[in-house]
């Protein structure tokens, strides 16, 4: 072998090992408490919860109708959640997602009888994206704080609802329009043998990620252990015959909280969002429109908000002027449980929903309990307060371990606790 193509292989081989080093590595520090702390607290808070129930002769707190009511109880609020997440990365603030929302049911419960579910739907929306214009362009262009601005439309909007609404209850009287939003929101679909669905989704992203890594030049480890794991997964169906029959919600929150971490991890918009929302300067300086970025988010976080008004009228075919009042504050604290950054430039949409399900898992574990209303608040107010210390405590070790290694050999993104998204290229 001539000694260029020997050392082509040795540098390959080198290379295939680091990069497999650097998986294994990603591996590691995704299950660090750090970054997967929020899904150990929700394992933690069910599994107590499963073993009190038991002790106290209640039905089992596991079984598939709570575990199906409780995903589609947070499925709102989750939604919201994902939309919040994005406008925390870039660098803002939004407390007025529940008057837009509430805003967006008012038009579309007024509409409907009238238009039709779709026209009322597509105003509904467009009222909602209206109010992220207008949040976006006043924060960014006139340069007021977010928190002023948005505090500002969150009261302004539901003046607009009180206005809309008569200060009374307005409800969908007509017969159709009320079977077109209960479709939209109520029943249930039903998917059978999901593992073996899940399983071959696995195999051929799994497939997809071992051709990319080879035409790169890199190894087809990752791609293997996903389908690996595609493949036991498929392997079990017919053993355990599991179905997955989840509320209309529920797969919205699924598509919606899937395709928004896809696009913040695996785009370059995603990337420049994350770099806005950590340096705005160093974004600016480097070419990316910052304020495209940050009015987007608001853009973005008014639709979601109307979209799940909508839902919200569906579900309920009602609403009044004080209408998810107080939800944004379950919002945030859904996005501060998940590890979302007050700051700015980190967080993930994925685990802000695991925060919403633990706010909701503790709201229905204290109804099975039967534990008074009087300790409700005083337990979820504490354990935020201790998830907010826990992630302000980990952030601060984080930049020490950054201070301490900035002369040492670089590490894997991921080695250092810091989103990958915000350590990639912005190209």
């Amino acid at each position: 072998m001539p000694p260029e193509s020997a050392g082509s292989s040795a540098g390959g081989a080198a290379g295939g090992a680091a990069r497999g080093k650097t998986f294994g590595a990603r591996a590691a520090a995704a299950l660090r408490p750090g970054n997967a702390g929020v899904v150990y607290a929700l394992v933690l808070i069910v599994a107590v919860l499963t073993l009190l129930s038991s002790q106290m002769g209640r039905p089992s707190y596991l079984s598939p109708t709570n575990v199906i009511n409780i995903l589609d109880q947070s499925s709102l609020v989750a939604i919201l959640a994902v939309f919040t997440t994005v406008v925390l990365i870039s660098g803002n603030f939004d407390l007025s997602i529940a008057s837009v929302s509430a805003f967006g049911a008012a038009m579309a419960l007024s509409l409907v009888g009238s238009l039709g579910l779709p026209l009322a739907m597509a105003v509904a929306l467009a009222a909602g994206l209206v109010c992220g214009a207008v949040n976006g362009l006043i924060v960014q262009l006139v340069g007021i704080n977010a928190f002023i601005v948005t505090l500002g439309t969150m009261t302004a909007v539901r003046g607009l609802v009180l206005i809309l609404t008569d200060g009374r209850t307005i409800t969908a009287k007509d017969p159709e329009a009320q079977r077109a939003l209960i479709a939209l929101q109520s029943g249930y679909w039903t998917v059978p043998h999901i593992l073996a669905v899940l399983g071959v989704a696995a195999l051929v992203v799994g497939a997809v990620v071992a051709l990319l890594a080879r035409r790169s030049g890199g190894g087809p480890l990752k791609g293997a252990v996903i389908a690996a794991a595609g493949l036991v997964v498929a392997v079990l169906d017919p053993v355990l015959g599991f179905e997955l029959r989840l509320s209309k919600p529920t797969y919205y929150l699924i598509v919606i909280a899937g395709v928004t971490w896809a696009v913040l991890r695996y785009t370059v918009i995603g990337r420049r969002l994350y770099a806005v929302g950590s340096n705005a300067e160093a974004a600016r300086l480097s070419g990316i429109n910052v304020n495209r970025y940050r009015i987007g988010a608001f853009v973005l976080n008014g639709l979601g908000s109307g979209f799940v008004g909508v839902l919200f009228a569906a579900k309920l075919l009602a609403i009044n002027p004080t209408g998810l009042q107080g939800t944004e504050l379950t919002v945030l604290a859904a996005a501060i449980l998940g590890g979302t950054s007050l700051f700015g430039g980190f967080g993930s949409v994925l685990k802000s929903v695991v925060g919403a399900l633990i706010l909701f898992t503790l709201d229905n574990g204290f109804n099975v309990l039967n534990l008074g209303a009087n300790y409700q608040g005083v337990i979820v107010g504490t354990v935020v307060i201790v998830a907010a210390a826990i992630y302000t405590i980990a952030g601060r070790q984080r930049q020490v371990r950054r201070v301490r290694d900035s002369g040492a050999a670089p590490q894997p993104p991921e080695e250092s606790g810091v989103e990958p998204a915000r350590q990639e290229s912005l190209r």
